[in-house]
C-alpha cells in the first residue's frame, strides 16, 4: 500500500514525457528529442528501389538500329510445347493464336516495309511436301522468311526443298533430319549464308526430352531491304 504513492506519480511522470514527445515531433519542434523522433518517423531498414530492366520489341534486351526489324523465334519443345514467332513485336505464330502445327512453322514479311506476307505450318510428317513447295516458289526478291520447327521438321523434305532453303541462306538444312531442333532466319535474293540460324541434330545420347532435343530460340535485328535492292 505504501508504494501505491510513488507508483502513482512515476506513472504521471511517464504520461506527461510521452505527450510531451509526441507534441513536439507533431509540432515540428526539432529540437526535443530530435534522436527519438528520428526513430519515429524515419524507417529502420529502408529499402533501395532498382529500376527494372526496360524489354524492347520482341523482348529484345536492346533497341534495333534504324532501318532494322526486331525478332524472336522459339521452336518448340519436343512435340507439346509450340513454337512462337515475333516480328516487330507483334506475335505472328503461337499456340495463343492457334496457327502452329506439327513440321515447319514459317512466316513470310516483306522485307522492305515489314508487312505480313503469310503465315502457315507444313507437317513434315504426315503432310504433302509439294504444299511446302508452292508456298516457297513464288517467293519474290527481298521477301523474308522466318522458320522454326516443331517436333519433325525433315520427314517429308526432299532436294528440291532442301536447295530452296539453302538459296535463302540456310546452311544448316542440307542435314536437318527426323525430330532435329531448327529455327532460322533468311531472305531471297541473300548473297552469303545467313547469320540466324541454329540447329540441333537428334540425339538420344544428348536429347533434352528422351526422343527430341532442347527447344531453340533466336532473336536479333534483321536489316530492312531498300526498293533499290530489290
Amino acid at each position: 500500500m505504501r508504494l501505491a504513492g510513488p507508483l502513482r506519480i512515476v506513472a504521471i511522470v511517464l504520461c506527461v514525457g510521452l505527450t510531451w514527445v509526441l507534441a513536439s515531433i507533431m509540432l515540428g519542434n526539432q529540437g526535443a528529442f530530435p534522436r527519438i523522433q528520428q526513430m519515429l518517423t524515419r524507417p529502420q531498414n529502408p529499402t533501395t528501389a532498382y529500376p527494372k530492366p526496360r524489354r524492347y520489341k520482341c523482348g529484345l534486351p536492346q533497341p534495333c538500329p534504324e532501318q532494322h526489324f526486331s525478332f524472336r523465334i522459339v521452336s518448340g519443345a519436343a512435340n507439346v510445347i509450340g513454337p512462337k514467332i515475333c516480328f516487330e513485336d507483334k506475335m505472328l505464330m503461337s499456340s495463343v493464336l492457334e496457327n502452329i502445327g506439327r513440321g515447319l512453322n514459317i512466316v513470310l514479311v516483306n522485307g522492305v516495309n515489314g508487312e505480313l506476307i503469310a503465315a502457315k505450318y507444313f507437317d513434315m510428317w504426315a503432310g504433302d511436301v509439294n504444299d511446302l513447295l508452292k508456298f516457297l516458289r513464288p517467293m519474290y526478291e527481298g521477301t523474308l522468311i522466318m522458320v522454326a520447327s516443331y517436333d519433325d521438321p525433315a520427314t517429308k523434305m526432299n532436294d528440291e526443298t532442301r536447295k530452296i532453303f539453302g538459296d535463302l541462306g540456310s546452311n544448316a538444312v542440307k542435314e536437318l533430319a527426323f525430330r532435329d531442333s531448327w529455327v532460322f532466319v533468311g531472305a531471297n535474293g541473300i548473297q552469303d549464308k545467313s547469320p540466324f540460324e541454329q540447329h540441333i541434330k537428334n540425339n538420344k545420347n544428348t536429347n533434352k526430352y528422351e526422343g527430341w532435343p532442347e527447344a531453340l530460340e533466336l532473336e536479333g535485328c534483321v536489316p530492312a531491304r531498300t526498293n533499290e535492292t530489290q
